[in-house]
């Protein structure tokens, strides 16, 4: 396939600015590097940053949690050297980020996460996710997957084993290859553009994107991708199973990220295993960004 099948002009991309990114933490180690890419991701796009800890409601509704648990902002912003040690909430807002931090008690703590991202949509939604396959992950009420689907909104999945693309220490981007799945349906221009902005946005100078078809090169869905000076885009052809195809292409070229068109369950086999994102989601050692589908 010639790049003249595939390339078009930057300006056709048309992904709007991230305004509000919203982190639900439950403050463990995982959830910890999940928020160092919330807050870069933030930094870069000057957006309105939430990060949100639901406790499970208990007698008397006495909380054992204290502000001091949730991940330290500044602190981060200062090991990055983006603000001065001893920096102030002043200083931080000069950096164009505005921070907020939520914590409430509910019976029901994914109920009431569905229900917030409901009431106020956010523009990207930061998850640490914990991959379990077969039994193991029924024995766990999985949080990550529904609140995504309910929420209708871009979200960024980072794994508890395996890597992210953010360097806790320093704050600094290893985005370097993007794996994509492309097909007619769900139509994955959106996620293309999404993308784009989420690599241009953290200054990535040197790109792969690999776009995978599981079909014929006649088959190949027309899209526009953008251009960008030392960003190179590639295709594969694939046949057999869309997940174990995307797996097994992920395990032989190590991206950093996948990126998926989500279109959620379409039916009732669908709901039971999953929908494909959400079945790669789960043993993928790479962040995944699931972008909801364009019609």
């Amino acid at each position: 396939m010639s790049d003249s099948d595939l390339i078009a002009a930057a300006n056709r991309t048309s992904g709007a600015p991230l305004m509000r990114i919203i982190h639900p933490s439950d403050f463990s180690a995982a959830s910890r590097i999940a928020f160092t890419h919330a807050l870069k991701i933030a930094l870069h796009a000057q957006a309105e940053l939430e990060i949100v800890h639901v406790q499970r409601h208990r007698v008397g509704n006495v909380s054992d949690v204290d502000w001091t648990d949730f991940p330290e902002v500044r602190a981060t912003l200062t090991r990055w050297k983006v603000v001065p040690a001893g920096a102030g909430a002043e200083e931080v807002a000069k950096c164009g980020l505005q921070v907020r931090k939520i914590l409430s008690a509910e019976h029901d703590p994914l109920k009431s996460l569905i229900t917030y991202c409901e009431k106020y949509p956010p523009d990207l939604l930061v998850l640490a996710t914990h991959q379990r396959e077969g039994f193991s992950r029924w024995l766990h009420k999985p949080v990550a997957e529904p609140l995504a689907r309910r929420a209708h909104a871009m979200t960024l999945f980072v794994p508890t084993h395996g890597s992210g693309f953010i360097e806790p220490a320093t704050g600094a981007s290893n985005l370097r290859r993007i794996l994509i799945p492309v097909d007619h349906r769900p139509n994955a221009q959106a996620a293309l553009e999404e993308c784009y902005f989420l690599a241009t946005g953290l200054n990535s100078q040197t790109v792969q994107f690999r776009l995978l078809h599981m079909g014929t090169e006649k088959g190949f869905p027309t899209l526009y991708l953008p251009h960008h000076p030392g960003w190179k885009w590639d295709t594969r052809l694939m046949a057999g199973d869309p997940v174990e195809s995307i797996l097994k292409e992920a395990a032989d070229w190590s991206p950093q990220l996948i990126v998926m068109a989500r279109e959620g369950h379409r039916d009732f086999l669908d709901a039971l295993r999953g929908s494909t994102t959400e079945r790669v989601l789960r043993a993928a050692d790479c962040a995944v960004l699931a972008v909801p589908a364009t019609s």
